[in-house]
């Protein structure tokens, strides 16, 4: 396994502006963030458990069919390259929703969120079950994953005001780099590279 290429993918697709995050920054400057922290702890929870059914999912579709573990990591990677794509055409926090924050608002975002459940349902069939096919490295992988995900909420929500500022000062730069790195990890796992 390509631990660096895997923790860069999580790393970019958890931190890169997306619905959820784009609320918690938006949520951030209008509610403060204490507020916000209650939609971080629903987003964090729901994330787990689609990771959790993403991984019990893909284990027993590997098993059944083994075919379709190249089939969900070309997807991924597709999916990965039309991320770059709308980083990289991204527009300012200024077009943020103006959304209601709560628990249950984050939790249920996580659902209908494209970014969320087509990572999810990507992340372990490309990066965990070619290498590790125990029910237990899963989830430890889950757990990493979650993780992962909880600091880049938070971090969303502890740096809202600095993060506002910098994207909108310097929104182009960062847009391309995270778009390039989305690129790199859609190569590697397409397994191109």
């Amino acid at each position: 396994m390509n631990l660096a290429s895997f923790l860069i993918y999580c790393i970019v697709v958890t931190f890169t502006p997306g619905p959820s995050n784009i609320v918690i920054l938006s949520s951030t400057q209008i509610v403060g963030a204490r507020k916000t922290m209650r939609y971080v702890w629903g987003a964090t929870l729901a994330f787990g458990l689609l990771l959790t059914a993403s991984a019990f999912l893909n284990q027993l579709l590997a098993g059944v069919l083994p075919g379709i573990l190249k089939v969900m990591q070309i997807v991924g990677g597709l999916y990965m390259v039309y991320l770059a794509y709308q980083i990289y055409k991204m527009g300012t926090t200024e077009d943020a929703p103006k959304q209601v924050t709560g628990f249950w608002n984050g939790f249920i975002m996580q659902f209908v969120n494209p970014k969320v459940v087509l990572f999810t349902f990507t992340v372990i069939p490309s990066y965990v079950l070619p290498f590790y096919q125990s029910s237990f490295s899963s989830f430890l992988f889950v757990l990493i994953i979650t993780f992962i995900g909880f600091l880049a909420y938070s971090s969303w929500v502890v740096f809202g005001t600095v993060f506002r500022t910098l994207l909108n000062r310097h929104q182009k730069l960062l847009s391309i780099l995270m778009a390039l790195f989305l690129l790199y990890s859609a190569i590697i796992v397409s397994g191109l590279i």
